[in-house]
């Protein structure tokens, strides 16, 4: 019985270190993905037209402040329209950058 109890413990362990490091490697992958979309996005928006890439960067970031002030201090009652959306959008773009800062680092690509 200890022999078999054994074999399906070691089983398991490895069943799960397969599991994780095939999730590791995927979303390091997704990282990779999406660090590179940003960059060809920024790549051709600057090609396009540099001056409107930095007005659209400006007002991005005026609209991502705006949101990091609604979810830090947030008004009596409910959210409506653009704050709820900027604090949305806050929180969208805070969650990816940390995404980024913890898979994106091993990707070996850039």
């Amino acid at each position: 019985m200890g022999v078999r109890r054994a074999a399906k413990g070691v089983g398991d362990f490895l069943v799960e270190m397969v599991g994780e490091f095939v999730l590791e490697a995927v979303l390091v992958l997704l990282a990779c993905v999406l660090l590179g979309c940003l960059v060809l996005l920024a790549h051709l928006s600057w090609s396009f037209s540099p001056s409107l890439t930095v007005a659209g960067t400006g007002l991005l970031c005026l609209f991502l402040a705006h949101g990091a002030r609604q979810v830090r201090t947030p008004a009596k009652g409910r959210r409506r329209g653009l704050a709820a959306l900027a604090a949305a959008g806050f929180t969208l773009t805070a969650v990816t950058a940390l995404f980024l800062l913890l898979y994106a680092t091993g990707c070996d690509c850039l």
